[in-house]
């Protein structure tokens, strides 16, 4: 598998990343590690996690993993933090105080010494973003991170951070930004994708499969085994269900024909090929769904099926970002 530069960083990943948001809960750990090995074996090396992923068990069975099947060594571990982990006000946020305190429970989940790639969950408005950023810097300093990055920030916050950690020696500068994109979500091509090329940040794209729907698996129905079928799942992929979504579906679904491919590999190979995507994250809830992915990774789409792939989806732009898109 290719390996890319993590922004502008001496960080090197393979160009697809293996999410493990199900971990601990749909996918049990022999599955979990069925995943792993086929992924290492593949030679991808960045696996995504988050202390909130199914209560904790996410991290706790990726450390698992690490300790009996796969050599920490080979793997390099991102994690998350921010988010819900406590009860009351002082239960998430980033603050200095849950920021650290979240980063000690996740290498204890974890069972590791430090984290190779460290985000920030989402953006808090609650807390000044110097006093986010210091805690960074401290975990850094403290060898507990070597990395850090931000998730599901919009363009504006992305560039004050990037711009406050770039402004002053010394502070640890952000190397990447994680956020939803596919053919069916390209809202972050008008600013959060330009905000990171320009500062430096590699684009770590989740989601890449729409949900799930860019498989086509959703054109007749909700197969019953499928995420969209569960109470738990069902409002995240309904989200993005819409005509426009239906159509840029069927497209897919055409350009995969003509190709003598699946839907799943057009739609991944489209997005690990976008300017600053770093690595797409694929998560899956069996080994044989992560199988289609990383059998995908030889797949290239020709420049007319490209461009053919992004008329039909393209994102309204209007000012003041309508420039961006001549």
């Amino acid at each position: 598998m290719e390996q890319r530069a993590l922004g502008r960083s001496g960080l090197v990943v393979s160009r697809l990343a293996l999410g493990t948001m199900t971990w601990g809960r749909d996918t049990d750990e022999d599955e979990a590690a069925l995943q792993l090995t086929a992924f290492v074996d593949a030679g991808g090396t960045l696996v995504d996690t988050a202390d909130v992923y199914c209560d904790g068990d996410s991290e706790r069975t990726l450390g698992r993993l690490l300790a009996d099947v796969v050599p920490r060594s080979d793997v390099l571990v991102a994690t998350k933090a921010v988010g819900r982990t406590g009860r009351g006000p002082l239960g998430r946020g980033a603050s200095r105080g849950h920021l650290l305190a979240a980063l000690d429970a996740s290498l204890a989940r974890l069972g590791v010494d430090h984290v190779d790639l460290w985000q920030l969950h989402a953006w808090d408005e609650h807390t000044p973003v110097e006093e986010t950023l210091a805690a960074c810097d401290t975990a850094v300093a403290s060898g507990r991170v070597r990395y850090v990055g931000v998730s599901n920030y919009t363009g504006w916050q992305t560039a004050q951070a990037a711009t406050w950690q770039r402004a002053w020696p010394g502070r640890t500068p952000l190397v990447s930004t994680q956020v939803e994109y596919s053919l069916l979500q390209r809202g972050v091509e008008r600013e959060v994708v330009p905000a990171a090329e320009a500062l430096g940040l590699g684009v770590l794209a989740w989601s890449p499969l729409g949900r799930g729907l860019l498989t086509g698996k959703y054109r007749t129905g909700t197969p019953p085994e499928s995420r969209g079928a569960s109470p738990q799942w069902a409002g995240f992929v309904d989200d993005l269900r819409s005509a426009t979504a239906d159509r840029i579906v069927e497209a897919v679904v055409t350009a995969a024909d003509g190709l003598g491919t699946s839907p799943l590999a057009v739609a991944l190979a489209w997005v690990r090929d976008r300017p600053g995507v770093v690595a797409p994250v694929v998560g899956a809830r069996t080994a044989a769904q992560l199988q289609a992915s990383l059998d995908a990774d030889a797949v290239r789409l020709p420049a007319a099926i490209r461009t053919a792939l992004e008329d039909v989806s393209a994102p309204h732009f209007s000012y003041p970002d309508q420039r961006a898109a001549r």
